[in-house]
């Protein structure tokens, strides 16, 4: 066929287009080969794929805000079953076609979710990927606490930050008259965004390195470890505090 016919990949990328993810499809098509980040997200995969299991046959992946679908396609790859969420019909629309050129669709299930929305689904996932997703929210943390609903075993988050990464021990209790210390360097801390942060109106918040770690613990993840700038595997291995349980029942009984 004609690479130029209609019909052909490189039109149904143009059809489909733009797109954020840089797509290496069968045959050496690229989906957004100019990038303005570069090889976006494929050099980040690079850096996280070694400290992902390789084969991932029988786990099962939910993949919060997939965009186009790139780590989706890599863990399903890799034999995970995966659970594919984004609110966005347009990059839906993208990785269901994606995933067919891979030939992946039958291991890959898609699906226009918001993320307090996971509570919805049903079951448990071995791997939560949460990459990109949580400055873009209002409600970060109550995020953080439905996720942990939904995950078994481990999540990988990656978020924009602040530029600050020291941090200090935070005490179990601070009294009225020592809160100079929530102004040290390094107390966990997220900067609000009013307007807008890179010309975007959804991001929302840049927490600090603390901050983040620190949400997560509240949430009842543990932190294994950094895998690269902004970007930590967590494990499921906590529960929220029991005011913090009953707070979330609470919202989840209203829907």
């Amino acid at each position: 066929m004609d690479a130029r016919a209609p019909g052909s990949v490189e039109s149904a990328i143009r059809d489909l287009g733009p797109w954020f993810h840089n797509l290496h499809l069968p045959g050496g098509v690229q989906t957004a080969p100019h990038h303005e980040y570069g090889d976006f997200p494929a050099f980040k995969w690079r850096q996280i794929a070694p400290h992902i299991p390789e084969d991932l046959h029988g786990a099962t992946v939910l993949d919060i805000g997939c965009n186009a679908g790139f780590y989706s396609f890599e863990l399903a790859r890799r034999g995970a079953r995966v659970t594919a969420i984004d609110i966005d019909p347009h990059y839906l629309q993208q990785a269901r076609w994606a995933a067919a050129q891979y030939g992946l669709d039958d291991r890959i299930e898609f699906r226009r979710m918001q993320v307090y929305e996971v509570a919805d689904l049903p079951g448990r996932f071995d791997w939560v990927w949460l990459m990109g997703v949580l400055y873009h929210l209002r409600h970060p943390l109550l995020a953080l606490d439905l996720v942990r609903r939904k995950a078994a075993d481990r999540m990988v988050l990656q978020t924009m930050t602040m530029p600050e990464t020291e941090q200090v021990h935070t005490p179990p209790d601070v009294g009225l008259g020592e809160r100079d210390l929530l102004r040290a360097q390094g107390w966990p801390r997220m900067a609000f965004i009013e307007h807008r942060l890179a010309g975007d109106p959804t991001n929302w918040w840049a927490p600090n390195d603390a901050c983040v770690l620190a949400m997560l613990r509240s949430s009842g993840f543990s932190i294994e470890r950094q895998l690269t700038h902004e970007t930590w595997i967590c494990r499921a291995d906590g529960e929220p505090d029991g005011f913090v349980r009953r707070e979330l029942e609470a919202i989840l009984a209203r829907r």
